[in-house]
């Protein structure tokens, strides 16, 4: 089949990579604009945009989607498919284009977590499960026809950036099964059931920020859905400290919510409502990220000293 690519981040490039070793032809791969980074303002590639330069594939940088040229662009390639991956919201005029319609890969068994944050979410939820899905894309936003759903198992390690790691090995998969199946004509899809959607919204600055009363699991949840980044954070002797990964430690403080319950040389937890949360590792304020145990050598705190 003759496809069109679109993309952003990390999580695309290893589908990309499946579809270029593939028979099918990659006629362009349509990924953001590039940005002004950094103190240099270095324009800056998206991840689908420096692996479309690796792969020296045809790269076609999209400002605005509903620019008349760009869409001219599309067009002119003639192709069959648009495949899509944490990208933008296509207008109808583009989805118009490819003969055979547009494939959206979901990193959730929709119609769960419709929305940009479906990862973040199931670990927000302490789930046990999550998956992947394609569909046929729809100008509403994840409410297109199911074509394949593939399960994924959420164990206690995995955190935002390991899930993700996870999706995108499986997402390459089933992206060449949907392409299969479509080549074929053997596709018969399925409706969503919308009393069942729920929502994956986009991750807020506020949602970051750890409320201690909370039970110690949430917290824990939280740290884990937010991990590598953007990070959960708290506030230690007037400076942001991020937290990536911690520890439940099933026993309730003498201490209220919100202050360092255990204090050795190598080792801190925090007070939660119903118990506490040795820190592992985290990001103060002006230095490194680094293990717990390094902040305490070159941060002096206290027993009992409050967060947040």
């Amino acid at each position: 089949m003759n496809i069109v690519f679109m993309g952003n981040p990390m999580i695309a490039n290893p589908i990309l990579i499946g579809l270029h070793e593939s028979k099918h032809q990659i006629l362009g791969v349509v990924s953001n604009a590039p940005k002004p980074m950094g103190r240099g303002r270095t324009l800056k590639h998206t991840a689908v945009g420096e692996l479309a330069f690796e792969l020296q594939l045809n790269y076609i940088p999209a400002e605005s989607l509903n620019d008349a040229s760009f869409q001219t662009k599309l067009k002119a390639l003639n192709p069959d498919l648009f495949v899509v991956v944490a990208f933008r919201i296509l207008p109808k005029e583009i989805l118009d284009i490819p003969t055979m319609g547009s494939v959206n890969i979901h990193t959730s068994l929709l119609p769960a977590y419709r929305g940009a944050a479906p990862i973040q979410h199931a670990l927000l939820n302490g789930d046990k499960e999550t998956g992947i899905t394609t569909f046929l894309i729809e100008p509403k936003v994840d409410t297109g026809s199911i074509i394949l759903q593939d399960k994924i198992k959420i164990s206690d390690e995995d955190n935002c950036g390991s899930l993700t790691v996870k999706m995108a090995k499986k997402g390459a998969k089933i992206i060449l099964k949907t392409l299969n199946l479509l080549e074929n004509g053997e596709v018969e899809p399925k409706l969503q059931d919308n009393d069942l959607a729920t929502v994956a919204p986009k991750i807020s600055k506020e949602m970051c920020k750890i409320d201690w009363s909370d039970s110690m699991e949430n917290i824990h949840n939280k740290v884990r859905a937010l991990s590598p980044s953007p990070g959960a954070f708290t506030i230690l002797m007037g400076k942001r400290l991020k937290i990536f990964q911690t520890i439940l430690i099933n026993q309730k403080s003498t201490f209220p919510p919100g202050h360092i319950s255990l204090l050795e040389k190598n080792k801190m937890a925090i007070s939660c409502f119903d118990g506490q949360l040795e820190l592992m590792e985290v990001h103060l304020e002006g230095k490194r990220k680094m293990d717990m145990a390094d902040c305490l050598r070159g941060f002096h705190v206290r027993l009992g000293d409050p967060m947040g």
